[in-house]
């Protein structure tokens, strides 16, 4: 990897360590170069522009997500089975709380202001939740799953039991997210 390469990644895993914590509104050119001990015109020159330098914190991100989270999963549990579904809905838990219980997709697209960034955040949590669905789907391939269930309305579910889990932990509330999940999934058998 060659020197200008390599300046990029360290730039990236900083930006995304700060975004992780406080979204990508809080990075600055000026800040961001202090933190990796660049000129404000040499972080400048990586991206041209802050929103090129938050389009490529939410690529990155987006690759150490399918690192931690969706990669781990894929080979060691079997395709829309319960356990892979599980699997993935722990890894995705940990992922949030290791960045104090933030999400940077949803941060990103909830911006005051419309533009590539907020598109681009919800590319990816499309893409997510499509990668759910299709758990679903595969499970009621197998046979596992009751073949009326609508996917869509599953991972709607799903995805309300987690964002209502981080609310409650934010607010250091007991959230019963296991238990209701459990309920959730038993629901679906045939």
């Amino acid at each position: 990897m060659g020197k200008g390469r390599a300046t990029r990644e360290n730039i990236l895993a900083s930006a995304f360590e700060q975004a992780s914590r406080f979204g990508l509104e809080s990075l600055t050119i000026g800040e961001l170069a202090k933190q990796c001990g660049l000129s404000k015109s040499g972080l400048f020159a990586h991206f041209r522009s802050r929103e090129n330098l938050q389009l490529a914190v939410l690529e990155y991100a987006a690759t150490v997500f399918r690192e931690r989270v969706i990669a781990p999963v894929r080979m060691a549990q079997p395709a829309g089975s319960a356990q892979k579904l599980r699997a993935l809905l722990e890894a995705w838990l940990a992922w949030n709380e290791s960045f104090s219980g933030r999400c940077m997709f949803l941060d990103a697209w909830s911006a005051p202001h419309e533009g590539e960034v907020q598109q681009a955040a919800r590319d990816f949590v499309r893409q997510w939740l499509a990668y759910l669905q299709r758990q679903i789907v595969l499970g009621q391939q197998q046979g596992d799953w009751d073949s009326t269930l609508d996917p869509w309305q599953a991972v709607y579910r799903l995805y309300s039991l987690y964002l209502g889990a981080q609310v409650f932990d934010a607010l250091a509330l007991p959230a019963p997210f296991w238990p209701e999940v459990e309920r959730l999934m038993a629901s679906w058998h045939p």
